[in-house]
């Protein structure tokens, strides 16, 4: 591929992946941080069900998002990069795919287990586990230790080397990114 074939930034489409991740993320820590701590009888309330729905609405957008990363090229690192930051940005996305993944799935498993039903456009979306099932308490307590510790620690880590290459670096890694 000649240097002028080469692309430089990520798709419209892996924008639009990223950036409506971005902004369902916001939304659901606002929910999960406002909701009411959900507890043995805990009845479903607006916040809970807005907090369930934009939970498989993640999950769908990750799928999405995967298959097409999976399917279009990714730009290369900035060859400016030194290999440490290129890999561990690569660590760090890596580690976020699998929690866009695994996060919702223990949320929509411990919604089942308590019975709480999880409802997409009018429709209640099948139990992952039965309801009351042994064994599977630990669900909502990984779920909400990778999402307020592990998740906003990487993301917080994303953001921070984005804002340091963009201000500091000056190196052009964010703009890739950017809506143009």
């Amino acid at each position: 591929m000649a240097e002028t074939d080469k692309v430089t930034g990520y798709t419209g489409t892996a924008k639009l992946l990223h950036w409506l991740i971005v902004a369902l993320l916001i939304a659901q820590f606002i929910f999960a941080w406002i909701m009411p701590d959900i507890r043995r009888d805990t009845p479903v309330s607006t916040l809970i069900s807005l907090h369930f729905t934009f939970g498989i609405v993640i999950l769908a957008v990750a799928v999405i998002r995967l298959a097409w990363r999976a399917t279009h090229a990714e730009p290369p690192p900035d060859p400016s990069l030194p290999h440490w930051q290129a890999l561990s940005g690569e660590i760090v996305h890596w580690l976020l795919y699998a929690l866009l993944f695994i996060v919702p799935l223990l949320g929509w498993m411990d919604a089942s287990r308590r019975g709480m039903p999880v409802v997409m456009a009018g429709f209640e979306l099948p139990n992952l586990i039965a309801k009351g099932a042994s064994g599977w308490g630990w669900t909502g307590d990984v779920h909400g230790l990778l999402s307020n510790y592990l998740m906003l620690a990487l993301v917080g880590l994303h953001v921070a080397a984005a804002l340091y290459h963009h201000f500091v670096q000056r190196d052009g890694v964010l703009k890739r990114m950017l809506p143009r």
